[in-house]
């Protein structure tokens, strides 16, 4: 007997509550606090102020981002994570969603790297993402990214890269 595949999805895959939130359009123009973390929160970028070759193309592809209009406003490149302040929907051209600037971020680091290791996992499924609301939150996360490599070891992703 053969399955379908609504009940293959059923039987295989692990009901997953989606992180985004209902109804909400994030093709709208906004700004947008988003973290990435790498597979298993593996230090893949290399050390704080120090990044490695994979922490350089993680930083290089931020370019991508902004080659499909999208402000880039702040980033870091931490040891297994990625931050960005992003804002969508303030460009000439027809607004991409959230999700696809996000996947197409991953795909291309993930790309990039594979050519030199074809067997490293690069990213955790999925990505965090908040709505930035109002100017006083804005801030509060601007100071956050901008100061989280010097809080790194109060962080709640900390790992040793050594």
């Amino acid at each position: 007997m053969f399955l379908n595949m609504d009940d293959y999805k059923k039987l295989f895959f692990k009901n997953r509550k989606s992180p985004r939130l209902p109804s909400y359009d994030y093709a709208n123009q906004n700004y947008y606090f988003v973290t990435i973390c790498t597979h298993e929160k593996h230090c893949l970028f290399g050390n704080i102020g120090k990044v490695n070759r994979y922490g350089k193309i993680a930083e290089k592809s931020i370019d991508y981002i902004r080659k499909q209009n999208i402000v880039v406003d702040q980033y870091v490149i931490m040891p297994n994570h990625v931050h960005m302040i992003l804002v969508i929907g303030c460009g000439i051209s027809e607004t991409k969603k959230l999700d696809t600037v996000i996947g197409l971020y991953k795909s291309g680091v993930s790309r990039e790297i594979h050519k030199i290791d074809p067997n490293i996992k690069v990213w955790q499924r999925s990505f965090h993402d908040h709505v930035i609301r109002n100017q006083k939150s804005y801030e509060k996360i601007w100071e956050y990214v901008t100061y989280n490599p010097q809080k790194w070891e109060e962080d709640c992703f900390y790992c040793n890269a050594q």
